[in-house]
Protein backbone atom coordinates (compact mmCIF):
# COMPACT_ATOMS: atom_id res chain seq x y z
CA UNK A 1 0.00 0.00 0.00
CA UNK A 2 1.42 3.25 -0.68
CA UNK A 3 2.40 5.35 2.46
CA UNK A 4 0.82 9.24 2.35
CA UNK A 5 4.48 10.25 3.03
CA UNK A 6 6.06 8.48 -0.10
CA UNK A 7 2.67 10.11 -2.52
CA UNK A 8 3.87 13.20 -1.08
CA UNK A 9 7.35 12.76 -1.54
CA UNK A 10 6.88 11.84 -5.08
CA UNK A 11 4.51 15.18 -5.77
CA UNK A 12 6.54 17.29 -7.66
CA UNK A 13 5.36 20.75 -6.59
CA UNK A 14 6.24 19.20 -2.52
CA UNK A 15 9.94 18.99 -3.21
CA UNK A 16 10.62 22.82 -3.72
CA UNK A 17 8.38 24.13 -0.55
CA UNK A 18 10.12 24.84 2.53
CA UNK A 19 10.22 22.81 5.66
CA UNK A 20 7.28 24.96 7.01
CA UNK A 21 5.61 24.85 4.04
CA UNK A 22 5.86 20.79 3.63
CA UNK A 23 5.26 20.62 7.45
CA UNK A 24 1.99 22.38 6.62
CA UNK A 25 0.91 20.37 4.09
CA UNK A 26 1.38 17.19 6.24
CA UNK A 27 -0.51 18.44 9.03
CA UNK A 28 -3.49 19.34 7.18
CA UNK A 29 -3.76 17.20 4.18
CA UNK A 30 -6.52 14.00 5.08
CA UNK A 31 -7.65 10.88 2.99
CA UNK A 32 -10.97 9.33 2.29
CA UNK A 33 -11.83 5.82 0.25
CA UNK A 34 -13.80 5.65 -2.45
CA UNK A 35 -15.31 2.14 -3.40
CA UNK A 36 -15.42 1.53 -7.52
CA UNK A 37 -18.28 3.68 -8.98
CA UNK A 38 -18.12 6.05 -6.63
CA UNK A 39 -18.35 9.87 -7.25
CA UNK A 40 -15.46 11.75 -5.58
CA UNK A 41 -16.46 14.91 -6.54
CA UNK A 42 -19.67 15.65 -7.33
CA UNK A 43 -20.72 18.07 -10.04
CA UNK A 44 -21.83 21.31 -8.33
CA UNK A 45 -20.34 20.85 -5.21
CA UNK A 46 -17.75 23.70 -3.17
CA UNK A 47 -15.00 23.04 -3.73
CA UNK A 48 -13.27 23.33 -0.83
CA UNK A 49 -10.24 20.96 -1.21
CA UNK A 50 -7.27 20.34 -3.74
CA UNK A 51 -7.41 16.58 -4.50
CA UNK A 52 -4.85 14.40 -5.30
CA UNK A 53 -5.43 10.10 -6.21
CA UNK A 54 -2.93 8.35 -3.72
CA UNK A 55 -3.86 4.73 -5.32
CA UNK A 56 -6.52 4.04 -7.92
CA UNK A 57 -7.57 4.97 -11.26
CA UNK A 58 -10.47 7.68 -11.80
CA UNK A 59 -12.45 9.77 -15.00
CA UNK A 60 -13.16 13.03 -15.68
CA UNK A 61 -17.63 12.79 -16.56
CA UNK A 62 -19.98 15.32 -16.88
CA UNK A 63 -23.46 15.25 -18.19
CA UNK A 64 -24.45 16.99 -21.76
CA UNK A 65 -27.63 19.08 -22.12
CA UNK A 66 -29.55 15.81 -23.25
CA UNK A 67 -28.42 14.08 -20.12
CA UNK A 68 -26.03 11.81 -22.07
CA UNK A 69 -22.60 10.84 -19.83
CA UNK A 70 -19.29 12.19 -21.38
CA UNK A 71 -16.59 11.07 -19.93
CA UNK A 72 -13.52 13.05 -21.61
CA UNK A 73 -10.57 11.37 -22.85
CA UNK A 74 -7.67 10.59 -20.33
CA UNK A 75 -7.97 8.99 -16.90
CA UNK A 76 -6.76 10.56 -13.68
CA UNK A 77 -3.92 7.90 -12.10
CA UNK A 78 -2.22 7.40 -9.18
CA UNK A 79 0.00 10.44 -8.24
CA UNK A 80 -2.06 13.02 -10.08
CA UNK A 81 -3.41 16.43 -8.55
CA UNK A 82 -6.79 18.43 -9.90
CA UNK A 83 -9.63 20.82 -9.27
CA UNK A 84 -7.70 23.47 -8.91
CA UNK A 85 -9.43 25.80 -11.43
CA UNK A 86 -12.73 25.40 -9.59
CA UNK A 87 -10.62 26.15 -5.97
CA UNK A 88 -8.84 29.54 -7.75
CA UNK A 89 -12.08 30.71 -9.37
CA UNK A 90 -13.97 30.13 -6.20
CA UNK A 91 -16.71 28.20 -7.81
CA UNK A 92 -18.73 24.86 -7.62
CA UNK A 93 -16.98 22.06 -9.06
CA UNK A 94 -18.00 21.87 -13.40
CA UNK A 95 -17.33 18.04 -13.25
CA UNK A 96 -17.96 14.78 -11.59
CA UNK A 97 -15.17 12.95 -10.64
CA UNK A 98 -15.85 9.27 -10.35
CA UNK A 99 -13.50 6.24 -9.22
CA UNK A 100 -13.07 3.91 -11.54
CA UNK A 101 -11.64 1.46 -9.31
CA UNK A 102 -11.16 1.21 -5.64
CA UNK A 103 -9.27 4.85 -4.25
CA UNK A 104 -7.83 6.64 -1.67
CA UNK A 105 -7.91 10.15 -2.38
CA UNK A 106 -5.81 12.83 -0.72
CA UNK A 107 -7.75 16.03 -0.12
CA UNK A 108 -5.73 19.98 0.71
CA UNK A 109 -7.80 22.15 2.42
CA UNK A 110 -8.44 25.53 0.50
CA UNK A 111 -6.47 27.36 3.29
CA UNK A 112 -3.51 25.20 2.91
CA UNK A 113 -3.38 25.60 -0.88
CA UNK A 114 -3.97 29.42 -1.28
CA UNK A 115 -1.47 29.35 1.39
CA UNK A 116 0.85 28.05 -0.95
CA UNK A 117 -0.27 29.91 -3.92
CA UNK A 118 0.91 33.03 -1.83
CA UNK A 119 3.92 31.93 -0.79
CA UNK A 120 5.72 29.89 -3.15
CA UNK A 121 7.01 30.47 -6.50
CA UNK A 122 7.92 26.94 -7.05
CA UNK A 123 4.38 26.14 -6.56
CA UNK A 124 3.03 29.10 -8.92
CA UNK A 125 5.13 27.38 -11.85
CA UNK A 126 4.17 23.55 -11.07
CA UNK A 127 0.16 25.33 -11.63
CA UNK A 128 1.24 27.14 -14.27
CA UNK A 129 2.37 24.41 -16.14
CA UNK A 130 -0.54 22.13 -14.73
CA UNK A 131 -3.00 24.64 -16.13
CA UNK A 132 -1.24 24.60 -19.91
CA UNK A 133 -0.77 20.85 -19.96
CA UNK A 134 -4.78 20.56 -18.81
CA UNK A 135 -5.66 22.73 -21.64
CA UNK A 136 -3.87 21.21 -24.10
CA UNK A 137 -5.48 17.60 -23.21
CA UNK A 138 -8.94 19.26 -23.95
CA UNK A 139 -8.53 20.70 -26.94
CA UNK A 140 -7.56 17.55 -28.20
CA UNK A 141 -10.44 15.81 -26.71
CA UNK A 142 -12.70 17.94 -29.50
CA UNK A 143 -10.60 16.35 -31.99
CA UNK A 144 -10.94 13.23 -30.36
CA UNK A 145 -15.02 12.46 -29.56
CA UNK A 146 -15.42 13.84 -33.55
CA UNK A 147 -13.22 12.60 -35.78
CA UNK A 148 -11.06 9.50 -34.33
CA UNK A 149 -11.74 5.68 -34.84
CA UNK A 150 -12.14 3.76 -31.90
CA UNK A 151 -8.93 1.79 -32.43
CA UNK A 152 -7.90 5.50 -32.13
CA UNK A 153 -9.74 6.26 -29.21
CA UNK A 154 -8.47 3.73 -27.45
CA UNK A 155 -4.60 4.97 -28.22
CA UNK A 156 -5.17 8.31 -27.01
CA UNK A 157 -6.94 7.37 -24.11
CA UNK A 158 -3.79 5.26 -23.25
CA UNK A 159 -1.21 8.12 -24.56
CA UNK A 160 -3.39 10.62 -22.70
CA UNK A 161 -1.75 9.10 -19.07
CA UNK A 162 1.59 9.44 -20.00
CA UNK A 163 1.70 13.00 -19.69
CA UNK A 164 4.73 13.63 -16.99
CA UNK A 165 3.58 17.09 -15.80
CA UNK A 166 -0.01 15.81 -14.97
CA UNK A 167 0.70 12.36 -14.41
CA UNK A 168 4.17 11.84 -12.58
CA UNK A 169 5.70 8.46 -11.67
CA UNK A 170 3.44 6.73 -14.68
CA UNK A 171 5.19 3.22 -15.47
CA UNK A 172 4.88 1.54 -19.00
CA UNK A 173 3.36 -1.52 -17.54
CA UNK A 174 -0.66 -0.29 -17.14
CA UNK A 175 -2.91 -2.00 -14.74
CA UNK A 176 -6.18 -1.37 -16.49
CA UNK A 177 -9.15 -4.19 -17.55
CA UNK A 178 -10.68 -4.05 -20.92
CA UNK A 179 -13.35 -2.39 -19.07
CA UNK A 180 -11.98 0.30 -17.16
CA UNK A 181 -10.58 1.52 -20.95
CA UNK A 182 -13.60 1.30 -22.55
CA UNK A 183 -15.23 3.70 -19.83
CA UNK A 184 -12.28 6.33 -20.84
CA UNK A 185 -12.80 5.63 -24.51
CA UNK A 186 -16.44 5.85 -24.69
CA UNK A 187 -16.67 2.66 -26.28
CA UNK A 188 -17.80 -1.05 -25.45
CA UNK A 189 -15.39 -3.22 -24.02
CA UNK A 190 -15.56 -5.52 -26.89
CA UNK A 191 -14.81 -2.95 -29.45
CA UNK A 192 -11.66 -2.51 -27.01
CA UNK A 193 -10.69 -5.93 -27.44
CA UNK A 194 -10.77 -5.51 -31.01
CA UNK A 195 -8.81 -1.88 -30.76
CA UNK A 196 -6.01 -3.44 -28.57
CA UNK A 197 -5.87 -6.24 -31.26
CA UNK A 198 -4.68 -3.89 -33.71
CA UNK A 199 -2.63 -1.94 -31.44
CA UNK A 200 -0.62 -4.85 -30.50
CA UNK A 201 -0.18 -6.26 -34.17
CA UNK A 202 1.38 -2.79 -34.83
CA UNK A 203 3.92 -3.01 -32.21
CA UNK A 204 2.74 -0.55 -30.01
CA UNK A 205 1.61 -2.34 -27.20
CA UNK A 206 1.73 -6.16 -25.28
CA UNK A 207 -1.59 -6.79 -24.28
CA UNK A 208 -1.86 -9.17 -20.90
CA UNK A 209 -4.62 -9.98 -18.69
CA UNK A 210 -5.22 -7.24 -16.30
CA UNK A 211 -2.37 -5.04 -17.68
CA UNK A 212 -0.82 -3.61 -20.78
CA UNK A 213 2.33 -2.16 -21.67
CA UNK A 214 3.16 0.29 -23.75
CA UNK A 215 5.61 -0.21 -26.23
CA UNK A 216 6.20 3.36 -28.07
CA UNK A 217 4.13 6.03 -27.19
CA UNK A 218 4.53 8.40 -29.44
CA UNK A 219 3.22 6.02 -31.80
CA UNK A 220 0.40 5.72 -29.33
CA UNK A 221 0.09 10.10 -29.47
CA UNK A 222 -0.17 9.59 -33.24
CA UNK A 223 -2.02 6.39 -34.26
CA UNK A 224 -4.64 6.49 -37.06
CA UNK A 225 -6.29 3.16 -38.18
Amino acid sequence: MESLEHFLAESPWMKNLTQQQQALVRDTLFEKNFQAGDIICRKGSPANEWVGIIEGLAKISCESHTGKQISFITGIPAGSWFGEGSLLKQEPRRYDIVALRDCRIGFMPRKTFFSLLEESISFNRFLLIHFNERLGQFIGYMEYDRFLSPEARVARSLASMFNHDLYPGMHYKLEISQEELGNLSGISRQRVNQALHVLQSAGIVDVKYGAITILDVEALKSFEA
